[in-house]
């Protein structure tokens, strides 16, 4: 009875040797080639060249090698089709009873700073897809590898049985078709990106799985945690977990949300989220005032939500954080003596992030029943091309930069969305109602008697006049808004009645 043969070709090479030991052992024949080849050959496997299996050599400085009907035939045979073992006998071929390759590194490759478009485009296997696909088509009698995660299973089973389970096989057929095609997607996008298209005919993403979770947005959701294979750094995705439990689904769109909005800052800055929606906001010369400011905001929502600070914490910051219960913390760093007080409670999330990486080409990826919505972040700031300012009264300096203030936080508010704002935090958050002066009276009820004298950002035009009226008898002095519907006269009317300053960006900023 010929010998079973197994193809090895790989460039992780993670435990192949004793791999192929163990399959020589089990009456295996190795066929292998270029590295692989040379590695086995030094631990003393006999190991067969592909150039004895196709007698024809390797060439193009190996770009075609493998890509041979002596190779596919012996992949691609049904061995319960007469016809078929008619054929390859005739042709002298040999099944090929188990596959074992893993890709070039192309992810690695681009991943290099300063990369050269050559050298990304040499790291396209050809021959290494063409093989895995063979021979998971054919996993009726071929077993396909991978990943080296399952090495020990196949022996295992080749062990126990003298060949693979019909299950394990169909598995591992699975796992290559899904490597394959991310493999495939994460080219795509690269050449996809060195033509400057930003919406193609076809979007294909992927994605490798982070983490499972324990739940979605309720318990009887299932959830997991995917990021993407080259993504950036300053990303919850990519964040360095320091303490505490494992994060849940609401906690990654949480604490998204706070480095969202925590970026738009330069000063040191402190933001806590509910929700997905920031529900203090401060601002300050040190990250213990800014943290202080975004407490004092609103210390009854802060309790169980999500802080993110852009400056390394001080122990100073941590003594005051410890005094709540909060779900995580987000900074670029926490200083020995800060872990010291904030690891003393046991649960509490502690993440860094590097606060130094920006990218125009990130996509937000929104699913819906049967279908995706793509589109860039918001990244729009306060554009001094695009202010008008329609009111008789211009705003005061301190005025300006309370209102630069709540322009940057209503943009990260769900709409309709209002924030009440000074020079240094916000003072009510009117977040995701169905009317824009419900949104209004919400944060103005917030606020209190703190509006007097604050300002008022909205994330879309007044539809009506009705929201600077509520504005106006909450004693508010200033008010930035997009501008652009058809009834602006009777806001700027009204913003007049009441010595109201009201600036129009020309742009804005919905979130749904």
């Amino acid at each position: 009875m010929a010998k079973k043969r197994a193809l090895i070709s790989v460039s992780d090479k993670a435990g192949i040797v004793h791999f192929a030991k163990q399959l020589v052992d089990l009456g295996f024949e190795i066929i292998s080639t270029g590295g692989t080849y040379k590695e086995l050959q030094e631990a003393n496997i006999q190991v067969i060249g592909i150039s004895e299996i196709t007698n024809f050599p390797e060439i193009l400085d190996g770009r075609v090698k493998t890509l041979h009907p002596a190779i596919h035939g012996g992949l691609l045979a049904k061995l319960e089709i007469k016809d078929h073992v008619d054929q390859i006998e005739k042709h002298e071929i040999h099944p090929i009873n188990l596959v074992c390759v893993n890709l070039y590194p192309f992810k690695e490759t681009i991943s290099k700073p300063n990369v050269t478009v050559s050298d990304a485009i040499e790291n396209i296997d050809i021959g290494g897809p063409s093989m895995l696909r063979s021979a998971a088509k054919n996993h009726q009698h071929v077993t396909v590898v991978v990943d080296p995660g399952d090495y020990e299973i196949v022996l295992s089973e080749l062990k126990a049985a003298g060949q693979t389970e019909f299950a394990t096989r169909r598995r591992l057929a699975a796992k290559v078709f899904r490597h394959t095609a991310a493999y495939d997607a994460l080219i795509a996008d690269y050449m996809t990106n060195l033509t400057g298209e930003n919406f193609p005919e076809k979007l294909t993403v992927t994605y490798e799985r982070k983490q499972a979770l324990r739940y979605g947005e309720n318990p009887h959701q299932q959830a997991a945690f995917y990021k993407k294979p080259i993504g950036l750094k300053c990303s919850i995705a990519n964040a360095t977990q320091l303490h505490g439990k494992e994060l849940s689904y609401n906690n990654i769109n949480d604490a998204e949300s706070a480095l969202q909005l925590v970026q738009e800052f330069k000063e040191p800055a402190a933001v806590a989220v509910k929700h997905m929606n920031p529900c203090g906001v401060g601002i300050g010369e040190t990250i213990f005032e800014a943290y202080s400011k975004a407490f004092a905001a609103d210390p009854v929502s802060i309790f169980g939500g999500i802080i993110a600070l852009n400056r390394e914490v001080d122990v100073e910051t941590a003594q005051k954080l410890h005094e709540i219960f909060l779900e995580m913390i987000i900074a670029p760093s926490f200083s020995k003596e800060a872990l010291e007080v904030l690891t003393s409670k046991k649960n509490i999330r502690l993440l860094t992030v590097p606060f130094n990486e920006t990218s125009n080409k990130e996509l937000r990826l929104t699913s819906i029943e049967g279908g995706l919505l793509v589109q860039d972040f918001d990244r729009a700031h306060l554009d001094e091309k695009n202010i008008t300012i329609p009111t008789k009264r211009e705003p005061t300096k301190e005025e300006w930069e309370a209102l630069k203030l709540g322009w940057k936080i209503v943009k990260h508010v769900k709409s309709n969305a209002i924030v009440i704002t000074d020079q240094h935090s916000t003072l009510g958050v009117g977040a995701g109602q169905m009317n824009r002066v419900g949104a209004a009276k919400i944060a103005l009820e917030q606020a209190g008697a703190k509006a007097e004298g604050a300002v008022l950002a909205s994330d879309a035009f007044f539809p009506m006049d009705d929201t600077v009226e509520a504005a106006g008898q909450a004693g508010i002095t200033a008010i930035i808004q997009p501008g652009g519907s058809v009834k602006d006269a009777d806001s700027i009317k009204k913003a007049d009645e009441y010595g109201i300053a009201m600036v129009f960006t020309g742009v804005r900023h919905f979130k749904h």
